[in-house]
């Protein structure tokens, strides 16, 4: 049986945070899936289209990784693509608390779902997509945080004066 494993995540950037966690997770699983939430909810500042690109871009030196995009509830996605795990990265006990919630909401709904957390590498703990955006908006560098295409895709957006 293949073994497939979702890491979800908005990826509004993707960071060099959410790399480390894919790649480490590449070598556990016959199949990585990136899945993109598509959350109507919130304005982001690269389309679902966008976002997925730039992660195909920066994640094609991982041949089991493919990218995807989701709305809707988690563990019914990953259901639909046959997948019997999901990754998600922690940085702080703070992620750990709202996590342990999602993961117990998510077994309780599909219990042939399970949830791994990675701890992210120390070097990524404080990086969010949100703090990368902060900066890259006020022309601050974001190398070291983000691969180098994306941080050529936000100079980009900013440029074109797409401030959010």
């Amino acid at each position: 049986m293949k073994r497939i494993a979702v890491c979800p995540g908005s990826f509004d950037p993707i960071t060099n945070g959410h790399l480390d966690i894919i790649e480490r997770a590449t070598p556990i699983f016959d199949e990585v899936i990136v899945a993109v939430l598509n959350n109507s909810s919130k304005k982001p500042l690269f389309s679902v289209a966008e976002r997925m690109a730039l992660i195909t871009e920066v994640t094609e030196h991982l041949p089991n990784v493919r990218v995807d995009s989701f709305d809707g509830l988690l563990v019914d996605y990953a259901a639909s693509v046959g997948a019997t795990a999901i990754v998600r990265g922690l940085r702080a006990v703070s992620d750990f608390e709202y996590e342990m919630q999602v993961a117990s909401i998510n077994k309780k709904m599909n219990d042939q779902v399970e949830t791994l957390f990675m701890m992210t590498n120390n070097q990524y703990s404080f990086l969010s997509s949100s703090i990368v955006k902060e900066a890259a908006k006020y022309g601050a560098s974001v190398a070291g945080l983000v691969p180098p295409a994306i941080e050529e895709a936000l100079r980009e957006k900013y440029a074109q004066g797409e401030l959010r």
